[in-house]
């Protein structure tokens, strides 16, 4: 983040941030302020069903949903580890997006002969979450404001200028905007440019996405149950059984699609990691504040910094503000207690008021920390194994609230949940789709490997965007780590 003075030419005024941050409760303010349905009871004893969904989350919820839409005569059962929505699926920023590649200088980068067709697809499947969520009457509060990334720093300027041509070469027509511009849409001393694309980003309600989901999968007959974790899988004759603390679950075909958390197949432990991310929210803001930064198109934002900050607003004018920090535990640790960082939140909210100095006296109202499925090219891939009887999907690093659907697609048809024997379909005749990221050294390379490139990507920041050997060498051979 850029120290203000280095914008405006003024000294960075002492916010309170202790204050600002005294009465923020530590829960995801998306599941505090959400009607959540009552718990379902985990599976009794032994069952069968054709297809079993593991993780209920976006991932899970699709992959049955779309199931049950593919072949109504399918029995789907969803099996939950924890509460519907809770990890991930209900802790995100909101923000739904086409990209199915995490930008397109990424895909670009890995796929450049696929990219027409990869952003046409993405753009599709945006379309068709609208649709599905009209279909089911599902009140995500979806609201197609679109996304502005914006330059804080003289060098970020050209990173959009460029994000800018390759947009327009693909079809599409952000508007690149200059620093007065920009301050019109947004007020704040420290943007110098923005990049507006008012198609490519719908807000949501992440929370009330899910809980709609899992009501659509149940009118449809999904059975799902909750507090259900699986601990294993194997091949029982022309069956995978799943085993857990609750009994069993056999199935004809399963899709695994449990995110961050530690994978059944072994052959997948190598190629995710999980990265916490850190978020604040804001109380309501009052009439005077709200028009004190302007944002009358309620826009998503996001600034263009290696370390880079997401932000939005929310149906009740509160901001939400995350990103920045992407913390790395060693052994892939993921435990309850480090979705709490008071570091971080309390850089976070030095950041928030660098931004909107004009909101000095704001005071946060909930801050918390979720796990991100991370893999090396930032968006997700797939597989399959049991004689292609079970498929995966995962490493949406931060991409799933929209592209989950798309993945959960790509499952059905490895799975060939209503296809012919032996058929492909466009999606899986991507190479995206047939090839799989770099994997992870083992630790103890793993961390350092990963807190280094921590490391210098702030240093890049910090250098006017001048990347160190580290990272060019990342960048050859198309790694990295992203914040």
């Amino acid at each position: 983040m850029p120290d203000p003075a280095s914008v405006t030419g003024s000294a960075s005024v002492p916010y309170d941030v202790a204050k600002a941050l005294a009465d923020a409760e530590p829960v995801p303010y998306w599941l505090a302020g959400a009607a959540r349905p009552e718990p379902e009871p985990p599976p009794a004893g032994d069952q069968v069903c054709d297809l079993a969904v593991v993780g209920g989350g976006y991932s899970g919820l699709w992959t049955a949903l779309l199931a049950k839409e593919r072949d109504p005569s399918l029995d789907v059962v969803v099996l939950e580890a924890g509460r519907v929505g809770s990890a991930a699926s209900g802790r995100n920023g909101g923000f739904c997006a086409a990209s199915l590649t995490h930008g397109l200088e990424n895909g670009s980068g890995r796929w450049p002969d696929e990219m027409h067709e990869l952003e046409r697809l993405g753009w599709d499947n945006l379309r068709a979450i609208g649709t599905t969520l009209t279909r089911y009457g599902i009140d995500a509060e979806w609201d197609p404001t679109g996304e502005m990334t914006v330059a804080t720093r003289e060098w970020q300027v050209p990173l959009l200028e460029r994000e800018a041509e390759k947009a327009y070469e693909l079809g599409w027509e952000p508007i690149l905007l200059g620093p007065d511009a920009v301050r019109r849409e947004v007020a704040s001393p420290t943007y110098l440019a923005g990049l507006w694309d008012r198609d490519a980003v719908v807000m949501v309600h992440p929370a009330k996405l899910a809980f709609g989901l899992a009501a659509a999968c149940r009118s449809l007959g999904v059975r799902i149950h909750e507090n259900a974790r699986v601990t294993g899988v194997r091949s029982d004759a022309r069956r995978l059984r799943l085993s857990g603390a609750h009994g069993s679950v056999t199935a004809r075909r399963v899709a695994l699609a449990t995110g961050a958390f530690p994978p059944l197949l072994r052959r997948m432990r190598s190629l995710l990691v999980p990265v916490y991310d850190y978020a604040l929210v804001t109380e309501p803001l009052s009439p005077a504040q709200r028009d004190a930064i302007g944002w009358k198109h309620r826009q998503g934002l996001g600034d263009a910094g290696n370390q880079f900050h997401y932000y939005r607003l929310t149906a009740d004018d509160r901001i939400l503000w995350g990103g920045y920090d992407a913390v790395y535990h060693y052994g892939n640790g993921m435990r309850r207690d480090l979705e709490n960082r008071p570091a971080t939140f309390a850089a976070l909210a030095r950041h928030f008021f660098d931004t909107f100095p004009q909101l000095e006296g704001v005071r946060f109202t909930h801050a918390w920390g979720g796990v991100i499925d991370t893999c090396s090219r930032f968006c997700a891939f797939y597989g399959t194994a049991f004689d292609r009887r079970l498929a995966y999907a995962a490493g949406y690093t931060g991409l799933g609230v929209g592209a989950t659907r798309f993945g959960a697609d790509v499952m059905l048809d490895l799975l060939r949940v209503g296809l012919a024997p032996g058929e492909e379909t466009e999606r899986t005749r991507l190479a995206m789709v047939r090839s799989k990221p770099v994997p992870f050294p083992p630790e103890p390379l793993r961390y350092g490997v990963i807190e280094l490139t921590r490391r210098e990507m702030a240093r890049a920041d910090r250098n006017d965007g001048r990347r160190g050997l580290w990272l060019r060498a990342l960048d050859r051979f198309g790694l990295g780590f992203d914040s």
